[in-house]
């Protein structure tokens, strides 16, 4: 019977101890991994990205077949070559943060629709994010600016004036495939133009087809390519982070 009270004592000696711990900041206070610093300075790449244009070379990129980018480089920005085909990077990329920099033609007199300030950012050279003059230019939703090409219809349409620079920032997940070649998970996509969201976790059913449904080849990293579609938009401020 003299066991009781003392066991009693311990108990309740060891209550605020338990309660001191559990309301311990500390326990769920995590020091490990520390995330490495990146420098951000205004109006400049992140200080881990790719610049793949700097305002005054074409040398990240070649031609569509090879050989130098035959696109015009002045005044800090490159603009399209009608006829000369399209420019790739010369490094291949698979999950990426993209900064992309655009401007459609301010001429726009007696074009119309797809004819007016068409060009297109392709993820992977085969996923295609629409570059188009769609201020007052009205075409199929699906087709017009910062839509997946004949895929997904932009959330709004965030396009500024013909002839005014615009942006676009994007995160791509790259689609995986399983050593028989078989889609294991499909490319998704995120888009923000002028910084508006317009594709939100965009889930990709292929690759991008001007005529019928689209479909997964199996592939690897590849370059981004830019398109000459007979309009001369110009691109400026290009960067890429790995992810």
């Amino acid at each position: 019977m003299t066991i009781k009270p003392i066991v009693a004592a311990c108990f309740l000696a060891v209550v605020p101890a338990l309660a001191q711990a559990q309301d311990d900041p500390a326990k769920t206070e995590a020091w490990t991994p520390v995330p490495a610093v990146v420098a951000t300075p205004e109006g400049a790449a992140p200080s881990d990205a790719v610049v793949l244009f700097d305002g005054t070379d074409l040398s990240a990129w070649e031609g569509e077949q090879g050989g130098d980018a035959p696109w015009a480089v002045a005044d800090g920005a490159f603009t399209v070559v009608p006829g000369s085909k399209g420019i790739r990077t010369k490094r291949r990329f698979c999950d990426i943060q993209l900064h992309v920099e655009w401007r459609s033609p301010a001429e726009v007199e007696g074009f119309e629709g797809q004819n007016r300030g068409n060009s297109g950012i392709f993820l992977q050279e085969v996923y295609e994010l629409q570059v188009l003059d769609s201020h007052d230019n009205p075409t199929y939703p699906n087709g017009q600016a910062a839509s997946i090409y004949k895929q997904a219809i932009p959330l709004v349409n965030a396009s500024r004036a013909p002839g005014v620079w615009q942006a676009y920032d994007i995160l791509w997940k790259a689609p995986r495939f399983s050593e028989g070649g078989g889609l294991v998970s499909p490319a998704r996509i995120t888009v923000l133009h002028n910084g508006v969201l317009v594709q939100d976790d965009t889930v990709l059913s292929g690759k991008t087809e001007y005529i019928g449904a689209p479909s997964y080849p199996p592939h690897g990293c590849a370059p981004i390519y830019l398109q000459d579609h007979d309009s001369r938009v110009s691109f400026r401020n290009i960067w890429v982070r790995e992810l």
